[in-house]
């Protein structure tokens, strides 16, 4: 049976072999998926939940060297540790540096490893400083399929991970799982990359919990939480773009919404000319919203007159996760929904 890998901080003793050698970030042999800011190659910035990183390597043992931004000097980002596509390894990090340390049941290799940032971008940035191994191996041809999520906290994968501390203890983000959520679910099942485009609490024309920002003013931006660092859409060019939005907008005047929900689309259609476009309702809207977002969204796809653009509803509400979000289990049932809905609209 497989053995969990432990991960030792590096607080903790190390015998490093001679033979291992230090590969920085700027490394061509690493590969990066999402909004990162590459402005200093040697330490690649990213905020976005979901962003990962790959590599191949040869060897019985690796570490990974991280970067936290320690936002408020307290918060501390979490990240999915993938090592051959074994069971995911969830880690908060403890400081400003961290180095991450997997050896335990590696053989001799080569190996491929994945880190996956859990936790958005409210929560602060990561830099990926490189990879401590025997020998850095150049990866195999990555998928084809590009996918993308916009929306909120669902597609972030808020409230859903109770593995570390339930519900109501620990602070906000102790609950996030990125690499659990529907969309990066949905996109391994068909072979796709994927981008996590959401911000926790965001809509079209409202936000909440005091966001002054949001999802259209701060789309085209690295670090949406802030608004800052443009970025560069030729750098992804998804097959397909869900949207998830509405939820925390709430009741709001049709009109102005579904005005909101179009311009929208068709900002997005200027940055995807090819793609389709799939407007989904929320898994967790109570049974006097639910039908109204759903409504407007029948009449935004109406609206678009665009046949790559189409609706998507689930099939029940998701509601059972911290602060009624989705728990694991249903990012499962959300995906199996998802999966099959575009496997069959572009016939993957």
């Amino acid at each position: 049976m497989y053995k969990i890998l432990v991960l030792l901080l590096s607080c903790l003793l190390w015998q490093t072999s001679h033979a291992d050698t230090f590969y920085p970030a700027d490394n061509g042999y690493f590969e990066y998926v999402g909004r990162i800011d590459f402005s200093r190659p040697a330490t690649p910035r990213f905020w976005a939940p979901g962003v990962y990183v790959t590599a191949r390597f040869k060897g019985p043992r690796c570490e990974i060297v991280l970067n936290d931004e320690m936002l408020y000097g307290t918060s501390h980002n979490y990240v999915s540790i993938i090592i051959d596509n074994k069971p995911p390894v969830r880690q908060q990090l403890l400081g400003k540096s961290d180095t991450i340390r997997l050896h335990q049941g590696l053989n001799d290799g080569p190996h491929t490893i994945v880190i996956c940032k859990n936790t958005e971008a409210g929560i602060g940035y990561l830099e990926f400083a490189g990879l401590r191994c025997q020998e850095l191996l150049p990866l195999p041809v990555s998928p084809i399929r590009k996918i993308e999520f916009i929306g909120n906290s669902i597609t972030c994968g808020a409230g859903s991970d109770q593995s570390a501390k339930p519900c109501g203890q620990g602070q906000w983000y102790d609950q996030h799982n990125a690499w659990k959520s529907y969309g990066a679910l949905t996109a391994r099942r068909l072979n796709a990359q994927w981008q996590l485009s959401s911000v926790s609490g965001i809509g079209l024309i409202q936000s909440c919990c005091g966001m002054s920002f949001t999802m259209p003013q701060v789309f085209d931006k690295i670090n949406m939480h802030r608004d800052s660092i443009l970025w560069d859409f030729a750098n992804y060019q998804p097959d397909v773009v869900t949207v998830t939005l509405g939820e925390n907008d709430g009741p709001q005047d049709s009109a102005r919404f579904c005005q909101a929900y179009v311009g929208f689309l068709k900002k997005l259609r200027t940055y995807y000319p090819a793609a389709s476009i799939v407007c989904i309702d929320s898994p967790m809207a109570d049974p006097t919203f639910s039908p109204v977002l759903q409504r407007h969204i029948t009449a935004v796809v109406a609206a678009m007159q665009d046949k790559k653009v189409s609706k998507y509803f689930y099939s029940r509400k998701y509601q059972s996760g911290c602060g009624g979000h989705p728990d694991l289990a249903e990012h499962q049932l959300m995906a199996n929904e998802l999966t099959t809905y575009i496997k069959k609209l572009k016939r993957w």
